[in-house]
């Protein structure tokens, strides 16, 4: 009957009505670190109200947000595009 993962779901948020519709997934790499990430927590928010109109329980998670201009100048510029494949494993 499930119970445990309807428990789970609740104390999350979601109301009981929203149990059993489908669930989507929204990646967001939202942060205050990154200039051109900083504009996502909004975005995440309508894509999430976008989500809910059509009939399914929203669920935003976030994910790794790589600037390569903080990472130039030193080592970590080595590590740009392999930080990329962490972030789509993350996901």
């Amino acid at each position: 009957n499930m119970a445990g993962a309807r428990a789970l779901m609740r104390a999350s948020g979601v109301a009981s009505e929203d149990i059993g519709k489908p669930i989507v997934a929204i990646a967001n790499s939202f942060t205050e670190f990154v200039p051109g990430h900083t504009h996502l927590q909004p975005v995440g928010r309508i894509v999430s109200e976008a989500v809910k109109a059509a009939g399914a329980v929203p669920r935003e998670f976030n994910t790794i947000a790589v600037d390569d201009g903080i990472a130039m100048g030193h080592g970590g510029m080595l590590y740009s595009l392999p930080s990329r494949d962490l972030i789509a494993d993350s996901v």
